[in-house]
């Protein structure tokens, strides 16, 4: 895999975008991870990808509002590297005649490190301070332009008090 530079990170900070360029500017091929998770999805097992196909089961109240936050990051498929052998299976199908830049958020380090060459590996990591600048904001200021309503939401602000909030701006 010394043909693979491997470009991880959180979500919104930048990956696709830095991969594009390089990929452009360096000859390297693109592979871009989230594009393959339909693919990868469909290609994995209960056997090896368990926690995917509990999630694949569940319908749409128990993926993304019965489940807190805290449990949804603990038993999230791709953060527990289900799906990475199939990464690697891609990219050992792309062939190693060609430069290849990976990225996506399903990059863990712990997973590429041992396959990682010295220096072809980084993870972007986006500040609190990065992620309001860059989607906070702009939602903001279009809420605003529109006379949409918006509540801040803050870490010290418990479940009880959103949904409260919520409803009086739906008026139930």
């Amino acid at each position: 895999m010394n043909h693979v530079y491997w470009l991880g990170g959180g979500s919104g900070a930048g990956k696709s975008t830095v991969a594009r360029r390089l990929a452009d500017e360096h000859g390297l091929r693109l592979y871009d991870t989230d594009a393959a998770m339909a693919d990868h999805a469909a290609r994995s097992t209960p056997e090896d990808s368990a926690a995917l196909h509990e999630f694949m089961a569940m319908d749409m109240a128990e993926r993304w509002s019965d489940r807190s936050p805290e449990v949804m990051l603990e038993t999230f498929h791709w953060y527990r590297g289900e799906g990475f052998g199939l990464i690697v299976e891609d990219l050992v199908r792309l062939g190693s005649e060609r430069g290849v830049i990976a990225e996506g958020f399903r990059l863990l380090p712990a997973l590429v490190q041992p396959l990682a060459a010295p220096g072809r590996a980084v993870w972007l990591l986006p500040t609190p301070a990065f992620r309001r600048a860059a989607f906070t904001e702009r939602l903001r200021e279009e809420t605003m332009r529109l006379s949409l309503p918006a509540i801040e939401v803050e870490t010290s602000m418990a479940e009880n008090e959103l949904v409260e909030r919520v409803a009086r701006a739906f008026a139930l």
